[in-house]
């Protein structure tokens, strides 16, 4: 007989496992599906073990440049396999902390692969042995994996995926990076601060393309400074991997040897073979439609996270799924909408945003200010040794609206949400003028970006 629930959650990333708590906590019997690990690909293999291989890379960094900041290290080396061992006990232990909170919020865990039967069931399977759920309400929360070359599958050995590239061999000597959103960067941040010859090719016309012109210029000059080379409007035609490197042909740069590749350019969706088409729930360009609380075409069935669609991030996933359970409960949430979505970036320098670019806020027809205030003109950053960069407010010029805030350079990662809780409280130019920043801090460029929007910096 069917172990029947109150609402089943299929995938235990972000999205799936914050979804699960909440409904706990709301009075529901919960269970959640997964087929790997608890935590999904951004806590065991995304967000955060790569966080923890970007910590690595700045210090041995600032070892390399201990010279800048009055001290020596005489020939600092590294130890791969050390590395990526720190970075796999990371996600280990949070991927336990995610275990604790299920036993802690009595979600039941059901180990295996899930597909859903029909109305209000689903079969899980694992080693050949099928359990059979039912619950009124369930959630899809499969996320999504990377992006093959049609004409190079990733391999592990040559041509890698961001999973592969997280849990290297052997250290690449000449990387080519193919695609340069945040997941592209990153490693090619990584990698080049570890010594690699980092080359990175995008196919639009330049790096981080969905974020400001401004900063995607800063950071193309940034990396080419470090020693990248990078080849914007171009692209990977030929990719040829052998037991010495892959060879690359490259549009307008013409054949090239590598000794790795990592192909970061974009992912698919998890949606094949969970029972989504038996059942007619709406897809579009493999993605689930959903409405503002992850309710899809089919009654009962819901979706939230990387499978609906961009963008694709955790933090966006965990508050759909919050939205998405708190409305099955009953309690009336604000739809889910994406205007105020802060994206980080977290190679060197740092990038992050929140709201319109100034060209989007133009094209939408609005009149705009836009401040922008240097790193070079803030005490803390030129104490800290990290005085390249800028904070970017854009402004609309009627009401003072913010309307958007882009951020480049050191701890940018941390800052930006003071700009997503502004947009959140709807927040005005003038309140922000009237807030009061501690000093020293790099958080005091937020407050002159503001000024200097209408024309009040006081340090630039």
């Amino acid at each position: 007989m069917a172990e029947t629930y109150d609402l089943i959650v299929l995938g235990s990333g972000p999205g799936g496992y914050v979804a699960a708590i909440r409904a706990s906590q709301l009075g529901l019997k919960v269970a959640i599906v997964e087929r790997e690990k608890l935590g999904g690909i951004c806590l065991n293999w995304g967000c955060i073990p790569t966080k923890a291989l970007l910590r690595t890379s700045e210090i041995y960094h600032y070892m390399t440049h201990a010279g800048a900041y009055g001290l020596s290290a005489e020939k600092p080396g590294f130890d791969l396999a050390r590395i990526v061992d720190r970075s796999r006990k990371v996600a280990g232990q949070l991927n336990a902390g995610v275990k604790g909170l299920m036993k802690k919020n009595k979600v039941a865990v059901v180990e295996g692969e899930g597909a859903l039967k029909g109305k209000g069931a689903l079969t899980v399977t694992k080693d050949g042995k099928a359990t059979e759920l039912q619950a009124r309400h369930i959630v899809v929360a499969t996320g999504a994996r990377a992006r093959d070359l049609p004409f190079a599958k990733a391999d592990g050995e040559r041509i890698w995926t961001y999973r592969h590239a997280m849990v290297p061999k052997v250290m690449p000597t000449k990387l080519l990076v193919i695609g340069s959103g945040a997941i592209g960067v990153e490693f090619a941040s990584f990698y080049s601060d570890m010594g690699a010859e980092v080359t990175i090719v995008e196919m639009l016309d330049r790096i981080l393309p969905v974020e400001d012109e401004e900063v995607s210029a800063f950071v193309h000059k940034a990396l080419t400074k470090q020693g990248m080379k990078i080849h914007v409007s171009s692209g990977v035609e030929k990719l040829t991997p052998g037991p010495g490197g892959v060879g690359a042909s490259i549009k307008g740069q013409g054949d090239q040897d590598f000794s790795h590749a990592i192909v970061a350019i974009g992912i698919v969706p998890n949606t094949e073979g969970i029972g989504l088409e038996a059942l007619g729930v709406k897809t579009e360009r493999g993605h689930i439609v959903t409405d503002g609380f992850g309710r899809t075409n089919v009654e009962g069935i819901y979706a939230i996270g990387d499978v609906t669609g961009p963008p694709w991030l955790a933090h966006k996933a965990s508050h759909e799924g919050i939205v998405c359970v708190e409305a099955i409960a009953g309690k009336n949430p604000h739809p889910f909408e994406t205007w105020n979505i802060p994206g980080c970036t977290y190679s060197r320098p740092q990038v992050a945003s929140v709201g319109l670019t100034e060209a989007r806020a133009k094209a939408e027809g609005r009149e705009v200010k836009v401040g922008k205030f240097p790193f070079i003109g803030n005490g803390k950053a030129i104490a800290l040794g990290e005085a390249e960069g800028f904070v970017k407010t854009v402004f609309d010029a009627g009401t003072g609206e913010l309307l958007g805030a882009h951020m480049v350079g050191a701890e940018v990662t941390e800052l930006i949400q003071g700009y997503a809780v502004a947009r959140q409280l709807e927040t005005t130019e003038a309140d922000l003028m009237h807030t009061v920043f501690p000093h020293p801090t790099l958080s005091e460029m937020m407050h002159e970006s503001v000024l200097d929007a209408y024309g009040r910096a006081i340090h630039y």
